[in-house]
């Protein structure tokens, strides 16, 4: 390992990083997986599947944390979708359920800090037809594989409501570290919003892609789709 820097009285004060010029943007192009595809939002092909894909979930509980939402018709949703899709950040993809050629689901790259090499995951959003399903997992797995092996990227990051227990649950699963909470962080939808931060480093994902692939594998499942080894026991498993 590269010793560390020292300031003037011999005192560390961390690593160097060698030969460091950046990220490069994510590139507009698909991700494949076995299971789902990963798109840039193409508001023409994805904005009415989306929609409708959400309306199965007739409560709109979907939309609960995050900042918009839930949308009283197609035509509110399809103008969020424009607003969100103007710049390169954030960088909305749709997820698209192979077997049956779908929209179900989004997911944005964001906050990208291309000078430190860190990107946020966010606005992430599943329709019933993805929440819980293998293509959910593999959607978050090949969207990491980007910004880590792709990208070079030295920082992920996960923040989502502290009240948000699924989303908190999930980041864990995925093998976030969790940092902290910035308390009064944002007032949205009339409420307050502590924010819970998570993170995945360049360091860690190695051996979190191998938990990833691992729990992805066909062999990983039975012949009536159930898992054999789950997603976290494998994260424990590869990081012990």
């Amino acid at each position: 390992m590269t010793k560390p820097h020292k300031d003037i009285f011999g005192k560390p004060v961390g690593h160097p990083v060698e030969n460091w010029t950046g990220c490069a943007l994510p590139p507009r192009s698909d991700m494949i997986g076995a299971h789902v595809i990963v798109s840039p939002l193409d508001i023409a092909r994805d904005a009415r599947q989306l929609f409708e894909a959400n309306g199965k979930a007739s409560d709109g509980s979907r939309f609960t944390y995050l900042p918009t939402g839930p949308f009283a018709d197609f035509d509110a949703y399809k103008a969020w979708l424009v607003g969100m899709t103007a710049n390169d950040d954030p960088m909305l993809h749709t997820i698209i359920d192979k077997p049956t050629n779908m929209a179900v689901g989004v997911a944005a790259f964001m906050r990208m800090d291309q000078n430190n090499g860190v990107v946020e995951i966010g606005n992430i959003n599943y329709a019933p037809a993805l929440s819980k399903t293998i293509g959910g997992t593999e959607a978050m797995y090949l969207m990491m594989k980007r910004a880590f092996d792709e990208l070079g990227y030295r920082r992920y990051e996960w923040k989502c409501d502290d009240q948000n227990a699924p989303s908190r649950a999930a980041a864990t699963r995925y093998g976030f570290t969790y940092e902290g909470t910035f308390r009064n962080h944002m007032v949205y939808k009339g409420r307050n919003r502590d924010t819970a931060w998570f993170s995945i480093t360049d360091k860690e994902w190695p051996e979190i892609k191998a938990a990833f692939e691992a729990w992805l594998a066909a062999e990983n499942f039975d012949a009536g789709g159930l898992q054999r080894a789950s997603l976290s026991t494998l994260m424990s498993a590869h990081r012990s």
